[in-house]
Formats: C-alpha cells, sequence, structure tokens
C-alpha cells in the first residue's frame, strides 16, 4: 500500500489527546510515520503525549514550541512529511481501526482524486456517540464545489489528501476555519472522493469553532470572496450564492440562541431565499421559543446515544 504520514496537531486537549493517539496506534493501515506537534499547550497535554508515543508501535516524532495557531502547526508538518498521502487528526478526535487502509484504498480506484472523506460521528467528551454527519446529508462524490458554496462541508477526521494536490496549495495561517478556504481551491484541482462509510470520531466540547454559526458564516463569506478568482462563478454570481448562504444560515443562529442576528440575517437577505416555502419556514423557526429548540436537541442527544453508544475504535 502507498505510504502516509499522520499528524495530530495538539493543543490543550490533555482528557483526550491519549484516546486520539491511540486510535492511531491501531489503524490497520500503519502509518510511515505519526508526527505530533504541540502548539503551545498550557495544559498537561505534551507530558501525556511523551508518555502516549512510548507504546507508537511505527516511527513518532514530538515538536513541542509556542503557540502559532493550527493553520501554521499543519503548513509546518506538511513541510516535514514525504510521504504520498498526508492526514490529520485533532488532538480530541479519534479513528476507527481501518479508517486509513479504507481511504488510502478508495485513493487507488480514484486517481483523479486529491482528497478523499468519510463520515463521522459526533461524540461527547465521554465518547458518547450523540449524532452522525449521516443523519445531515449525504454529501456529494466528486464535485463537492455547490455544496461548499452552501456551507456544508464534511467533518475532518479521516480526511486524507494526496500531497501533489497540496504542492500549490496550502492553510491560510490568517483564517479562522482552517479547511474550509482550502477545500475550495482544491476543489478545482479535482475530485473530492466519498467514503459512505463512518471512519471517524468528531468530539464536541465548548471549545469548538464549530459551534459559534456567525464566525462560521463571516468565515465562509471571507473565504469565499479570498478565492474568487479560482472559483467557476462571475462576482454577481458569488454574490447571489452567498445571498442563499446568508439566508440558510438563519437556521443556525437560531439554534444557537442568536435570534436577533438571525432576524438581521433574514430580513437583509430575504432575497437569497430559494422559495416561498423556505421563508415560511425561517420565519416559524425565529418565533418559536428557543426552550422548545433545547427540549428537541436534548431528545434528539437521548435517543441518538441510546441508539449508538461508545465510539467504537
Amino acid at each position: 500500500m502507498p505510504e502516509i504520514t499522520i499528524v495530530v496537531p495538539s493543543y490543550n486537549h490533555e482528557p483526550f489527546v491519549e484516546r486520539t493517539l491511540r486510535s492511531i496506534f491501531r489503524q490497520s493501515l500503519r502509518p510511515e510515520k505519526l508526527i505530533v506537534i504541540d502548539d503551545g499547550s498550557k495544559d498537561e497535554s505534551v507530558t501525556v503525549i511523551d508518555r502516549t508515543l512510548a507504546d507508537c508501535p511505527f516511527p513518532s516524532e514530538l515538536i513541542v514550541r509556542e503557540n502559532r495557531g493550527l493553520c501554521a502547526t499543519l503548513n509546518q508538518a506538511f513541510e516535514l512529511a514525504s510521504s504520498e498521502y498526508f492526514s490529520y487528526l485533532g488532538s480530541d478526535d479519534v479513528l476507527v481501526s481501518t479508517a486509513l487502509e479504507q481511504q488510502i484504498s478508495l485513493f487507488e480506484s480514484r486517481p483523479k482524486a486529491v482528497l478523499a472523506f468519510g463520515h463521522a460521528y459526533l461524540i461527547d467528551a465521554d465518547d458518547n456517540i450523540v449524532d452522525s454527519t449521516e443523519n445531515w446529508t449525504p454529501f456529494a462524490d466528486g464535485n463537492m464545489l455547490p455544496l461548499l458554496l452552501k456551507g456544508q462541508i464534511f467533518s475532518s477526521p479521516g480526511v486524507v489528501y494526496r500531497r501533489s494536490a497540496l504542492i500549490s496549495h496550502r492553510w491560510n495561517e490568517e483564517a479562522i476555519l482552517e479547511d474550509y478556504e482550502l477545500y475550495l481551491k482544491l476543489s478545482g484541482e479535482g475530485e473530492f472522493a466519498r467514503n459512505t462509510n463512518v471512519i471517524g470520531g468528531w468530539r464536541q466540547h465548548g471549545s469548538n469553532v464549530s459551534g459559534d454559526a456567525a464566525s462560521m458564516l463571516n468565515e465562509w463569506i471571507a473565504a469565499q470572496d479570498r478565492v474568487a478568482e479560482y472559483l467557476p462563478h462571475s462576482r454577481e454570481e458569488l454574490d447571489e450564492l452567498q445571498r442563499e448562504l446568508k439566508f440558510a444560515s438563519v437556521a443556525n443562529l437560531v439554534r444557537s440562541g442568536r435570534k436577533g442576528e438571525a432576524f438581521r440575517l433574514f430580513r437583509q437577505n430575504i432575497c437569497g431565499a430559494t422559495s416561498i416555502q423556505q421563508i415560511f419556514g425561517m420565519a416559524t423557526r425565529l418565533i418559536t421559543p428557543r426552550s422548545l429548540f433545547e427540549a428537541n436537541q436534548r431528545r434528539k442527544r437521548r435517543i441518538n446515544i441510546k441508539r449508538y453508544g461508545k465510539m467504537p475504535l
């Protein structure tokens, strides 16, 4: 099998990083090398990592330095890697034991693919499965750009890159969301190969940027503007797509309890609605008490924990 380097960018995940590393140790396809870069953690992450790496069954390296941010960490790691494939795993996330084998096998059947991704379970601090991205959308196979422009983004655990595709495109160290801008650029370089299986666990907790709906929307728009030259759309077409994205994001703001911002976005971007039904649906969300949303979220969480149980590794 072709070789892969996997990287763990570590930052203040002392309670989770050992589980992250051991999920890599158990891979059925062993990486050529594991690189862990601690990005200035203020907790005891380095101690946990150093102790855990003693059990690593393949070559590994730990780099400890001052904080530079996730994108700078990924760029540094890519410079240290030389294998045909490159992947990274957040220091609070996990992989199923066959994740890398599945992804490399998928790549071998898709010579035009620049990236391979799959579904992930959403897990809490105790490894309970609270949801699955399978329940959100099947995503697309091949051309992901139309969905990316609508803010539909797959989770990062289990994503593998073809090294040759990253030679010309790196992570923007000024970006808030590390992957979105890169995905937009790579969508013009080749196919995104979809694995329909669940291959990772995406941990949800208070420090996740992905939980801030307003910040995510702002970064989606900013990233699209920064890479507009790479996109197959005129400025007028992109403006229209962004109005649709802003209107659709009203639902995310309502779910996060930011009704004031949601109402402003609704009013300013109502021309971005794709149907009368969507307008009525968003208006209903705006007038529904937050307590009902929260009760429904708790109900779904209980159902999913009972259905899925703990994250399998």
